[in-house]
């Protein structure tokens, strides 16, 4: 399973957004702000952005005081939500030989064994949050351990 640039990417931005929201979790950011933080190139950026705001996950704002947002709470977001919208279903992201649905070959059983294992990974990246992230980045908490890139 290999996650694309854009997915990863997409997920520094979102979190980056959350990283840097206020007390009432409110952050209005310039995508070329967290291009420089999260050293992605900005164009590439602002194409993710757009799917991101299709998807439902952020609010883009034009003008002198325009920027991205979060559409909903960071604890609301999951990464499964990035993922499906950037790259598409996860499951598909594991691949299963088409040939091992006919009931006659060897390959059944292990066929199964990569569907099961694309439900557990699917589920991983539901359960998993932008506030998660936040937590594990130790946002909040100066005793927690500083923050690393993801």
């Amino acid at each position: 399973m290999r996650l694309s640039t854009k997915t990863r990417y997409g997920v520094r931005a979102i979190f980056d957004l959350a990283y840097h929201a206020d007390a009432s979790g409110a952050v209005q950011a310039q995508a070329r702000d967290i291009a420089d933080r999260q050293q992605i190139p900005l164009r590439y950026l602002e194409q993710i952005f757009q799917d991101l705001k299709r998807a439902g996950l952020v609010i883009a704002k034009r003008g002198p005081r325009g920027g991205y947002t979060l559409r909903r709470p960071p604890a609301e977001i999951r990464l499964g939500d990035i993922v499906r919208a950037l790259q598409g279903p996860i499951e598909a992201m594991i691949v299963i030989d088409d040939d091992a649905a006919r009931a006659d070959q060897p390959q059944v059983a292990t066929a199964g064994l990569w569907q099961e294992l694309a439900a557990h990974v699917a589920a991983w990246f539901d359960r998993m949050t932008v506030l998660d992230l936040v937590q594990r980045a130790g946002h909040g908490d100066p005793a927690a351990a500083p923050m690393y890139f993801i």
